[in-house]
């Protein structure tokens, strides 16, 4: 397996899990079968275009960030305020600047 489907593979996985869903929880939302995510994420197979469209919608994270272009994750802040959105970014530096 390639390192670039190996990351894929590991992140699909790790969304999930961290959004506390199974498989078929996956699958379902997604309109598939849980032999396919399940494919995915041992990186015997790759998702369509359409499904890591999808799989990024349903994580709230980025294509890019789903297929290892880049290392961030989206967090939506649709109804904070600008003073909420500060705290968070200020959060968000703090953590980045421990080590």
């Amino acid at each position: 397996m390639s390192k670039q489907l190996f990351l894929l593979a590991e992140k699909i996985k790790s969304l999930r899990d961290g959004a506390g869903l199974t498989q078929s929880e996956l699958s379902r939302t997604l309109g598939l079968t849980r032999s396919s995510v399940n494919a995915w994420e041992m990186g015997l197979s790759v998702p369509s275009t359409q499904y890591v469209v999808e799989l990024a919608k349903t994580f709230k994270v980025s294509t890019d960030y789903l297929l290892g272009m880049e290392a961030g994750a989206t967090i939506p802040v649709n109804g904070l305020s600008q003073k909420q959105i500060s705290v968070l970014v200020d959060m968000i530096r703090c953590f980045q600047t421990e080590e």
